[in-house]
């Protein structure tokens, strides 16, 4: 399974194609926004492609081309302002669903924030309501679509080292979990179809990784 994997040069997409790189059924291509982000990458073997998520949805399909799923893990980060969370966090992500509808790719898998009902707008601090917000409704267009989706809504994310076991469900207890095990769930998600049309949160447990996204 060849994928595309958008956000690849954040902490989680460089685990992921880490990851990826080192099992037999699946090829990343990393989208980078930089070309001096590439380095890292091409010393996995994984190709890379430049595109930033401002551009329009055509540029965006170019590079989902050949592609069988798509990752979207990119995020405008803590330190920016509501403007890229608008342009990131909710039109890259729009664009990029659009893309792989014109692309013709099926799969897509979306990784959220922790909760993003309606009632978590409303409770979320000022400062982060318009991230909540954002990813609410980016999960909504998706689902609304008819690709083959899977969202993922991690706990506090840490850059502990992963345990490889997790806790898994519709709703769970807020908590940690380590960027590199959120990685491994994207994995077993890409590996396992009966993911599809689900949304779960995760964070750290005591099931192993593969075992808990396939009691879901």
């Amino acid at each position: 399974m060849r994928v595309l994997v958008v956000g690849a040069n954040g902490q989680i997409g460089k685990h992921l194609i880490t990851i990826m790189q080192n099992n037999s059924s699946l090829e990343a291509k990393a989208m980078i926004r930089k070309q001096e982000q590439a380095a890292f990458f091409e010393n996995l073997n994984a190709e890379t492609e430049v595109v930033d998520l401002e551009q329009d949805i055509e540029t965006i399909a170019k590079a989902a081309e050949g592609i069988d799923a798509i990752v979207f893990t990119a995020g405008s980060g803590p330190h920016t302002g509501k403007d890229k969370t608008i342009m990131v966090d909710l039109d890259g992500a729009v664009k990029t669903i659009e893309a792989a509808k014109s692309a013709g790719v099926k799969r897509f898998i979306m990784i959220s924030s922790f909760d993003t009902r309606r009632e978590a707008i409303q409770a979320a601090p000022s400062s982060f309501a318009p991230y909540v917000a954002a990813k609410h409704y980016a999960d909504e267009w998706l689902k609304r679509t008819d690709l083959d989706y899977t969202i993922i809504h991690p706990g506090a994310l840490t850059n502990d080292q992963g345990t490889g076991n997790v806790k898994a469900a519709t709703e769970v207890e807020r908590g940690e979990v380590p960027r590199e095990d959120v990685a491994s769930v994207i994995a077993a998600s890409l590996e396992n179809d009966s993911t599809i049309g689900k949304e779960f949160q995760v964070v750290t447990g005591t099931t192993p990784i593969k075992e808990a996204i396939s009691s879901l």
